[in-house]
């Protein structure tokens, strides 16, 4: 496992009988040559000894909330920080409930809440147990929040059942983590740049014409991205959201902004517009407030049209062109005129008079139409704007390679 080499793996054992897998995944993760440290909770530790774990891994194993006097040799905040991916195997019934509810009463939960790196799963549980709604109920929420599950698998159990809730031999939970660094390595070289938001066109120096975009969508798609290898660029209109400092974020207000912003990171890869840009502008902006009046007449005139203008230019035109159709009526038929009319590769369209995953929800569902007479259109049903996100890339990676 090439991909594996000089990688920072922190892996988090939870007490289980499947507690001795972990052994022989470290030893694979450890002969591949990654470097490894390890969380053993306290419930683990009726399972398999810091000794053991020290021997397979030669990193270090730490098992307790740090005291004041050694805070300063590695802390939940920098330990979280160090690692490129995260493992959790065994992940228990009462561990996967912890996460989901947010609870850091521990130092593996609280690691796992500090990070902002890719936290994979390897539940192992009673069959009954994995399929209790409770725990349905907190995978779903795990998946929402964008952890990675591997397994669990069928089969015999330690307590003499059979049934869905074995954990993953080492071997899968190995390929994995490695297919997970391959895509990375593959995307690496690789530019993706995303727009989002509204844009503000202001008539005099306090009024302006806009519309209810929050964005989320476009800033979960640049996150998705950017977790998977992309060096990705967000051009975001004005949004009180948030990125990490590994995307590249211009902040801009205006459609001639954005179109300018848009030009200047270009070349690139892929390109999704997701922004809803303002169709119009004042055509000559007042320089003083105005005052009350019983009748104003507005001067508009269109805006530039940055999706078109990219898609049919070919020395700037990335290999694939996302547009984006937010629809209230008639979304096949208006989604498809856009995709012909604007030469993308896909647009991505969706009901906004549907409040539920409309402007400002953190749900959506999604149809992605596809220029490529060959493949159907696509509908990605009711979820997470992260995940919805993370479906899409996958599918921009697919197309890619």
């Amino acid at each position: 496992m090439r991909n594996l080499l000089g990688k920072k793996i922190l892996f988090i054992i939870c007490g289980g009988i499947s507690a001795y897998k972990s052994l022989e995944t470290i030893r694979l993760f450890k002969k591949s040559g990654a470097v490894i440290k390890t969380i053993l909770t306290e419930s683990a530790k009726e399972f398999v000894t810091p000794l053991s774990i020290t021997a397979l891994s030669q990193g270090k194993v730490y098992s307790e909330l740090f005291s004041v006097e050694n805070e300063n040799e590695m802390d939940h905040i920098s330990l979280s920080r160090w690692a490129d991916v995260i493992i959790i195997a065994p992940a228990t019934a009462n561990t996967i409930s912890k996460l989901a509810q947010g609870t850091t009463d521990d130092l593996a939960s609280t690691v796992v809440l500090a990070s902002d790196k890719n936290i994979y799963l390897a539940p192992a549980m009673n069959v009954r147990m994995w399929e209790h709604q409770t725990t349905k109920k907190n995978i779903k929420q795990l998946k929402e929040f964008g952890y990675k599950l591997i397994g669990p698998e069928i089969g015999d159990m330690a307590c003499g059942e059979y049934g869905e809730g074995k954990m993953s031999d080492p071997a899968k939970i190995e390929q994995e983590i490695d297919q997970f660094f391959l895509n990375k390595k593959r995307n690496k070289n690789l530019k993706a740049l995303v727009t989002a938001g509204p844009t503000n066109e202001y008539i005099d120096p306090v009024r302006f014409i806009t519309n209810k975009s929050s964005g989320k969508q476009g800033y979960e798609i640049a996150k998705s991205l950017s977790k998977k290898g992309f060096d990705t660029t967000l051009i975001s209109g004005p949004t009180n959201l948030e990125v990490n400092d590994d995307i590249n974020l211009v902040r801009v207000e205006t459609a001639d902004e954005m179109f300018l912003a848009t030009q200047e990171n270009l070349p690139a890869d892929v390109a999704i517009f997701s922004a809803a840009v303002a169709d119009f502008k004042i055509k000559k902006k007042y320089q003083n407030k105005i005052k009350k009046k019983e009748i104003l007449n507005l001067n508009l005139e269109k805006n530039i049209d940055i999706l078109n203008y990219v898609s049919n230019h070919n020395s700037m035109r990335p290999n694939l062109v996302i547009g984006f159709a937010a629809e209230t009526n008639n979304l096949k038929k208006n989604a498809e005129e856009k995709l012909n009319n604007k030469n993308c590769d896909w647009i991505i369209s969706n009901n906004v008079a549907n409040k539920n995953i409309g402007f400002n929800s953190d749900f959506n569902e999604v149809t992605i139409h596809y220029k490529n007479k060959k493949i159907n259109n696509e509908k990605l049903t009711y979820k997470k704007k992260s995940e919805i996100s993370d479906e899409i890339v996958d599918r921009i990676i697919d197309q890619l390679n």
